[in-house]
């Protein structure tokens, strides 16, 4: 019996040293990461493009500083857009997504560039590939993700699907090639009128940027000295017709004529990023607009039913992702300045993709809009107007 409880004894006995030393190797690892984190670089200045420069005597600073909390955070929304892009394309693929759909991978550096360079008190309005923006504006993944699978929890209530998505201050999501300029100069007017130092921020692609209605809006903006900065988002593509091929000039920048101008690297982060606090001054101090060009790239096809390989290469695309994807040369400066470690970035991806899958599960599970709100959500506060002395909220009783 001695012998027995003698050796429970020391079992215990091993068993506490083993714990205790656990303890002790956990603690020495808190430690340790803690003293890791500590010696992160806290910010860092790099070097960037030089903007091309149109009615302009000097542009943005072609050094752009920045700090560990932003790059953490742009890295995390960038990562963000392309794992909900993907997850689009895969439930588009599955027929859960239908009808309209164009995806923004490839172009994260311009979203997220542009919204550091403003305040979310400005106003921002876009075309059809508007996924992104939706994000940058306020939107959460899961209500994008409904909105995409037409569910009750989307953005706009399942009624808007892809092209057609509203924030606070943002304004689509708009499906008429180019009709969204003159919109945005609609905006910038507003901003004037009311005197609340704001801007709006009015994008393209180079697919509309022959459209008439835009050159018209240029006149008018700098007639009335507006408050509105023009981005043309030139991917190289106007759905299958490359740049060359659809312009005389390809000076998207220049196109403004009248309208000082920018040429930009909008696969850099920070390029956009400082590109925009220049414009947005621009605007801010009286000058009237001002005219940016993002040269981008967006990997998957015009829409889902352009594989995107039959007037390009596999060869061109994956050359672009090798050399110049937004989201490796954000994470290649973090890492070689000490910004970041990779298991902290790879933390981040694992957080993404939970995120992403979480929301894919509700936009696939959550109700769509009954039959009785098909006629909601038109006007804004006032009942609806009859006209022919009805309304689409009046039980009609035939009399025949």
């Amino acid at each position: 019996m001695r012998k027995m409880l003698t050796i429970i004894s020391n079992v215990l006995r091993g068993s506490a040293s083993r714990n205790g030393a656990e303890l002790v190797s956990e603690g020495a690892r808190v430690v340790v990461s803690a003293r890791t984190y500590a010696d992160f670089t806290p910010q860092a200045s790099f070097d960037i493009k030089k903007c091309d420069l149109h009615k302009l005597e000097e542009g943005p600073p072609q050094q752009a500083v920045l700090t560990r909390e932003e790059g953490l955070q742009y890295y995390r929304t960038m990562q963000t857009m392309r794992r909900m892009e993907l997850k689009a394309d895969q439930l588009y693929k599955q027929k859960i997504i239908r009808g309209f759909c164009h995806l923004y991978d490839g172009q994260e550096a311009c979203a997220v560039g542009i919204e550091s360079g403003i305040n979310l008190s400005d106003h921002l309005i876009t075309a059809y590939r508007a996924h992104g923006y939706t994000l940058t504006r306020g939107g959460t993944v899961r209500e994008i993700m409904a909105e995409l699978t037409g569910r009750r929890g989307g953005i706009a209530k399942g009624k808007g699907g892809s092209m057609h998505m509203y924030t606070k201050h943002f304004y689509g999501g708009n499906g008429i090639v180019g009709a969204q300029v003159p919109l945005g100069a609609g905006v910038a007017l507003a901003c004037k009128y009311q005197g609340k130092n704001e801007l709006c921020v009015s994008l393209y692609g180079d697919g509309a940027a022959n459209q008439g209605q835009i050159f018209e809006t240029y006149n008018m903006a700098s007639l009335w000295k507006l408050p509105c900065i023009f981005i043309c988002e030139n991917n190289k593509y106007g759905m299958g017709t490359s740049v060359e091929r659809a312009s005389a000039s390809t000076d998207y920048y220049k196109r403004g004529d009248f309208i000082p101008g920018l040429r930009v690297d909008g696969m850099d982060v920070l390029c956009v990023r400082e590109a925009t606090k220049f414009a947005a001054e621009h605007c801010r101090s009286g000058k009237g607009p001002i005219l940016m060009e993002l040269q981008t790239y967006r990997y998957h096809g015009h829409s889902m039913s352009d594989p995107g390989v039959s007037y390009r290469t596999r060869e061109e695309i994956q050359e672009v992702r090798s050399k110049s994807d937004p989201i490796s040369l954000l994470k290649d400066r973090m890492l070689s300045n000490n910004m970041a470690s990779v298991e902290e970035l790879k933390e981040i991806d694992i957080e993404v993709r939970k995120e992403i899958e979480d929301a894919a599960q509700f936009a696939t599970t959550d109700p769509e809009p009954p039959l009785e709100d098909l006629c909601n959500h038109i006007f804004y506060n006032d009942p609806p107007l009859e006209v022919r002395g009805t309304n689409p909220w009046s039980k009609l009783k035939s009399v025949s």
